[in-house]
């Protein structure tokens, strides 16, 4: 008669988490294929030996 739902919202946030992870490893290799990623790396530590009187 009564149907138990209680796994179904850790089930549905478990989704949602691998659904980012896919989409955050899909923006890492585009970036890291496109060269973004060194120049962010480049620009922070520029900046960081800037603020810090180097």
């Amino acid at each position: 008669m009564f149907h138990d739902d209680s796994g179904q919202a850790t089930a549905e946030y478990a989704l949602v988490i691998v659904a980012a992870a896919l989409i955050a490893l899909a923006l890492i290799v585009w970036a890291g294929s496109t060269g973004v990623l060194e120049e962010i790396f480049d620009t922070v530590a520029r900046r960081v030996i800037r603020i810090a009187g180097g």
